[in-house]
């Protein structure tokens, strides 16, 4: 692994030194759970998943559950989530595949997890880190891809290509942590639009400082 430059491991630091209580902020009790949440939030907000779950949770309690389901009813749980049936569809197909495979237990590899229907490598990163605490890999989504080319950490587009440059400059037990501290300071302060450049921790070590 590359070294992380004076830079970087600076930014990392005053990044957990501002949010030492920096976690997923979707809810979850098990490892199903947050599979399942983390399937919900593409193109949808934690917050709005967080409202939709309790329901979802208290009615789908195992894997085998989610893969007897009727999918009408899980649509109808999941609605507000947006794209509701075709997350209906990778949840059940996807629980299908656990029970078949896997005893109803959520796999703890990448590779294992990568091949469920729904499930991405931000997915696996976000289930294996959270729920494991298995760092194999950075979770990028639009908050960390924005942040790590405004931090000058990455110059790529592409959420795979990001994830490579951040897993050669951040140590590997901060994979995960890295993710929700890019995260909280994109929902607090770095945001897409007008961001808080002036009162933000990082401004002496953000090259994007008074340019956005």
């Amino acid at each position: 692994m590359r070294a992380p430059t004076k830079q970087t491991a600076e930014q990392l630091r005053v990044l957990k030194q501002t949010y030492p209580d920096a976690h997923c902020e979707l809810d979850f009790a098990n490892p199903l759970q947050l599979l399942v949440a983390t399937i919900l939030s593409a193109q949808c907000t934690d917050v709005r998943v967080n409202m939709v779950t309790p329901k979802l949770f208290a009615k789908y309690k195992t894997a085998r559950d989610y893969a007897n389901s009727e999918l009408p009813e899980l649509e109808d749980i999941i609605r507000s989530t947006g794209f509701f049936r075709n997350k209906a569809k990778n949840i059940r197909a996807c629980c299908r595949q656990l029970v078949a495979n896997h005893r109803g237990e959520v796999p703890q590899t990448m590779e294992e997890l990568y091949v469920l229907p729904g499930v991405g490598r931000k997915t696996a990163n976000v289930v294996l880190g959270n729920a494991f605490n298995i760092n194999e890999g950075v979770v990028v989504d639009t908050h960390v891809s924005r942040l790590a080319a405004r931090l000058g950490i990455t110059r790529q587009k592409d959420p795979v290509k990001i994830e490579k440059d951040l897993m050669k400059l951040i140590p590997r037990e901060d994979w995960a942590l890295l993710s929700h501290l890019l995260i909280w300071h994109g929902r607090r302060r770095c945001k897409a639009r007008n961001p808080d450049c002036p009162h933000c921790e990082l401004q002496k070590l953000c090259p994007s400082f008074g340019k956005v």
